[in-house]
């Protein structure tokens, strides 16, 4: 496993979850992962995805461990599992999905990240 002790750091019960996230990414051709202090990015030709501790939602609605999924595509994807979603440039879209449990790592949110690594690469 890449060394991810630097975000580990900062909450280390989320491990499995980027575990499993680091597995399934695998499926996705010419990936480079950078390992931050504060999240971990996956790219290609371009970042097409993120895990990070980023604050998706209210600390209230929280739960007490979770990473969130980062993805850009060039569309808005609706689906009520996406916390949030914006168009910082035309037609570049960027979801942010809570995932608080290792089966929430499913095949609908790899095939997003499958959707946005080959977004990312026809750039």
């Amino acid at each position: 496993m890449t060394n991810c002790c630097g975000f580990l750091i900062r909450c280390q019960r989320p491990f499995p979850c980027i575990r499993s996230l680091k597995e399934r990414f695998s499926r996705v051709e010419d990936v480079h992962i950078k390992v931050q202090k504060t999240q971990i990015t996956y790219s290609n030709r371009h970042v097409f995805a993120c895990v990070s501790f980023a604050k998706v939602r209210k600390a209230k609605e929280r739960p007490p461990v979770y990473i969130v999924v980062t993805f850009g595509l060039a569309y808005k994807k609706e689906s009520p599992r996406i916390d949030i979603a914006t168009e910082p440039y035309p037609n570049r879209w960027i979801h942010h999905v809570l995932v608080s449990r290792e089966e929430e790592i499913d095949g609908e949110l790899l095939g997003w990240v499958e959707e946005a690594a080959a977004f990312s690469a026809a750039k």
